[in-house]
């Protein structure tokens, strides 16, 4: 009886749906994976896995990322697919950080890392990575008032104030405790002069961004991530539970020049690599209190991960931090949201009948297509005059919250390029789409806008689309065409534009 109610039990639990998820880190000092299992609208951590890989060791002066640091992060990659076998693309998300945000040389990194994990990876701007670590904390602390956050990380340090869920002001900086190491104690010598310049120049680089973070306020500070982790750590005696004054971290700082070399301390359970970093990480955080005024702080163990983890939870659950950018910005801009749902209605039903044809398998370009539909005219707010560079302008520039920075980039892209003629030579090589994809989705938006020149419901006749290779015909109903000499004039203009770049365009 009782071996049959435990069956009955377990057999209920496993008929609950659920869905894995993972993500994957790829930090300066760093690589972190994290697998978890989303279910009833709630997230269960199954499995972490963290690999030192100093990628920010490797990057040089003028930004270029060396062979010995490429080789190191594949090597980890090698380790890491092991526990990504068998997820779908969809529920494996992949971000990298300050490293491969600064190298030159980051798509030659990302290329061969493709050849090992089969997931697009995204490099994720500061503000993105800022906004990504408030999620974090804002899904995993009870967050009352406004709640300032701060990661320190191997090559930037991250700013967030928010409320509960929503993150009012965001900031990156690049000042990291491997970038500090490297400049301050690269000899893990600890002497009160460069420790007294390490915080100088933390605070001079604060300057840039205080002022905002004063203005604003907050009622709390958290502070996240493995450099402040390991601070807070030391002085709670092996325990991250407990508050952090501005007092303490000075006495820190007396005890580590007291040592003179910080391979001489003991930090109990911190790890060697993780103790070189303190002194950096002590600087910073110091140039922090005092720049910002800080009486107290907190650690919180969620960060990055995390709040990717729980904005994937949220996609799932139909939350999209994407619409709301774009909401955001065609409110800002004042667009015509009638004429950008005519682009985007046509966008969607030429997609439809084109992506088997072509081939368009890559993540997420029928979304990003549409944002693009909704998006092309923001340029108006500028000029009606070479309103595609406007837009292109408009979409490099903004803040675009859930967007990485390929998503971002090719938005503007497409904008740029939604009329006039076609610069194959301006179109960046992407990483997550491939050159056909990217020329495509240009082409539907290009057709999409030119066919509603009008700018009016019920004009566009239902019409078929076939496609053979680098051949698209748009077949319309008989006399349509010939009642309308604009709209084939135009069609003929796009034709010669189109040959150009190796598509014929028919229509009937």
């Amino acid at each position: 009886m009782q071996a049959s109610l435990i069956t009955k039990t377990l057999d209920s639990i496993e008929g609950t749906d659920s869905t894995k998820i993972a993500v994957l880190d790829m930090g300066s000092n760093s690589f972190h994976l994290v697998v978890a299992r989303v279910i009833s609208n709630s997230v269960q951590i199954l499995h972490k896995t963290k690999i030192k890989v100093h990628l920010a060791d490797g990057l040089s002066k003028d930004n270029y990322l060396s062979q010995d640091a490429i080789h190191r992060g594949l090597e980890a990659l090698e380790v890491i697919q092991h526990s990504l076998a068998g997820f779908e693309p969809e529920t494996v998300r992949i971000v990298a950080t300050y490293t491969l945000r600064k190298a030159k040389n980051a798509l030659d990194f990302i290329k061969a890392a493709k050849k090992i994990l089969p997931y697009p990876i995204e490099i994720i701007a500061g503000k993105e990575e800022a906004r990504l670590i408030y999620n974090g904390v804002a899904h995993t602390e009870t967050l009352v008032g406004k709640t300032l956050v701060i990661d320190i990380g191997g090559g930037s340090t991250e700013f967030a104030i928010g409320e509960q869920f929503d993150p009012l002001l965001l900031r990156s900086i690049d000042v990291g405790c491997v970038s500090f190491k490297q400049l301050f104690f690269k000899d893990d010598k600890i002497k009160r002069k460069m420790m007294d310049k390490a915080i100088a120049y933390a605070q001079q680089q604060l300057t840039l961004i205080e002022q905002k973070y004063l203005n604003l306020g907050w009622d709390k500070c958290i502070g996240t991530s493995g450099t402040i982790e390991s601070i807070v750590t030391i002085l709670n005696k092996g325990s991250t539970e407990g508050l952090v004054t501005l007092v303490q971290l000075e006495q820190l700082m007396e005890t580590l020049i007291a040592a003179t070399d910080v391979n001489t301390l003991d930090f109990g359970d911190i790890n060697e690599d993780r103790k070189l970093l303190v002194p950096a990480g002590l600087a910073i955080l110091i140039a922090i209190f005092k720049e910002f005024n800080i009486e107290q702080m907190s650690f919180a163990s969620a960060a990055l991960r995390e709040g990717v983890i729980y904005e994937m939870e949220d996609s799932l659950t139909h939350t999209n931090v994407q619409e709301r950018s774009v909401q955001s910005l065609a409110s800002r801009y004042d667009i015509d949201i009638n004429q950008a749902n005519l682009v985007l209605d046509t966008c969607f039903r030429l997609f439809k009948q084109v992506k088997k044809p072509w081939q368009i398998k890559s993540a997420g370009l029928k979304q990003l297509l549409g944002w693009s539909a909704l998006l092309h005219e923001v340029g108006l707010h500028i000029s009606s005059s070479g309103v595609q560079k406007h837009s292109h302008y408009i979409l490099t520039h903004s803040d675009m919250p859930g967007f990485n920075a390929e998503q971002q980039q090719l938005l503007a892209i497409l904008a740029r390029f939604h009329r006039k003629r076609i610069r194959l030579d301006e179109i960046p090589v992407f990483s997550q789409f491939n050159a056909k994809e990217v020329l495509y989705l240009i082409i539907l938006l290009r057709l999409s806008v030119l066919l509603n020149i009008k700018r009016q419901q019920g004009f566009l006749p239902d019409f078929d689309v076939t496609v053979i290779e680098n051949q698209i015909t748009l077949n319309f109903p008989e006399n349509w065409l010939n009642q309308r000499p604009i709209i084939d004039i135009n069609l003929t203009l796009e034709k010669e534009k189109l040959a150009k770049v190796g598509i014929e365009l028919l229509f009937l």
